[in-house]
């Protein structure tokens, strides 16, 4: 044997004793793997997680269903009042002031003008010799009601009037002249409060130039119903108001206006205006004007059996139906049909349905 065989000969077995290494090492590394991804392969999976459940029993008595509608908390009756008179202001109210029948509204050359109580504006000069009016009679009754005016109104400017003019003008300071010049006395339907003031003191003014806007001593909500719920538009009606900051308070549906247009975003539509009277003014004591919701009722039904929404089931299609829960805790599903859904509650009725039975709901 040559030594060139000799040489061949030992490289040929080298190779193969690294083969063979190579094949076994990875033999032993598929054993290894294989042995690794059994145990995976064998363990059972983990049970998907149950909800937790907690019961309650089906309830007797009265639902109410609402709807839900924005409205705005403010005073009532807002209106413009004009300065009445050419001159300079020299004095004038602030906003939320509240004025009664003879207080000073503002001053024009430093001459009161003057709240009184009455439907119909003045407009004419208060003085002797002028003709009997119904302007003439709620003077009367408003500087009756001050204390000033004697006897029963009767609409004629004599000499009764006369001393009543001066009495009051003396008791608040005027001049004791006994007439009343146009446009030194407002009349209003009550006593006001003052929403805004239009002008400021040491501008010159005419007779026609906004002065305030009044409104009211009343709390009022008025809201905007659609077309297509007129029908909730019942007068008498009884309305939930939930106020800012989380307060509550309720009211009366008193007025429903005329379907009106509304211009919203550059969009038309029709919708029907509605009023509602705080049953309890103070509740809102602190609110000047403001978005308020509006829950009115829509339908009431009385002694039904009713659970909460949640622990109805889905049976089958548009099948309903509530899970039993039996004393020894085992449950059973029960048929139901749905009636009213109001107040997070639904009405269920069926065979088997009955008051105190205990029903499976999702633990909150």
């Amino acid at each position: 044997m040559t030594s060139t065989d000799t040489q061949e000969e030992q490289h040929t077995g080298r190779r193969r004793r690294r083969l063979w290494w190579l094949a076994a090492t990875g033999a032993l590394g598929v054993v290894a793997a294989v042995a690794a991804a059994a145990p995976l392969a064998e363990r059972p999976a983990d049970p998907a997680p149950r909800p937790k459940a907690a019961s309650v029993t089906i309830e007797r008595g009265t639902l109410e269903g609402s709807h839900t509608v924005p409205g705005v908390l403010d005073y009532a009756g807002p209106r413009n009042v004009a300065a009445g008179l050419n001159g300079i202001v020299t004095a004038v109210r602030e906003p939320g002031d509240r004025v009664a029948a003879g207080d000073e509204l503002l001053r024009i050359d430093d001459t009161r003008v003057s709240l009184m109580h009455g439907a119909r504006p003045a407009w004419r000069d208060f003085e002797p010799g002028m003709t009997a009016g119904s302007d003439v009679r709620q003077l009367q009754e408003s500087l009756g009601a001050l204390g000033h005016f004697a006897g029963e109104p009767d609409g004629d400017y004599g000499a009764r009037t006369v001393a009543a003019v001066r009495a009051w003008q003396s008791a608040t300071g005027q001049q004791k002249t006994g007439r009343i010049e146009l446009g030194r006395v407002v009349f209003l339907p009550a006593d006001a409060r003052i929403a805004s003031v239009e002008t400021s003191v040491g501008e010159r003014v005419g007779a026609a130039s906004p002065a305030l806007v009044v409104t009211g001593r009343d709390r009022l909500v008025t809201a905007d119903l659609k077309l297509g719920d007129q029908r909730l538009g019942v007068p008498g009606a009884a309305v939930t108001i939930a106020l800012p900051a989380g307060g509550r308070t309720t009211g009366v549906l008193y007025r429903v206006g005329q379907p009106t247009e509304r211009q919203n975003n550059g969009r038309t539509s029709t919708v029907v205006p509605i009023e509602i009277q705080l049953d309890r003014a103070e509740d809102a004591d602190g609110v000047d004007r403001a978005n308020v919701t509006l829950r009115i009722p829509t339908e009431r039904r009385e002694d039904v059996l009713s659970v909460p929404v949640e622990a109805l089931l889905a049976l089958s299609g548009d099948e309903f139906g509530v899970e039993v829960l039996a004393k020894d805790g085992t449950t059973s599903r029960l048929p139901v049909t749905t009636g009213l859904f109001a107040g997070g509650r639904v009405e269920i009725s069926g065979d088997g349905v009955r008051e105190g039975l205990r029903v499976v709901v999702p633990e909150r």
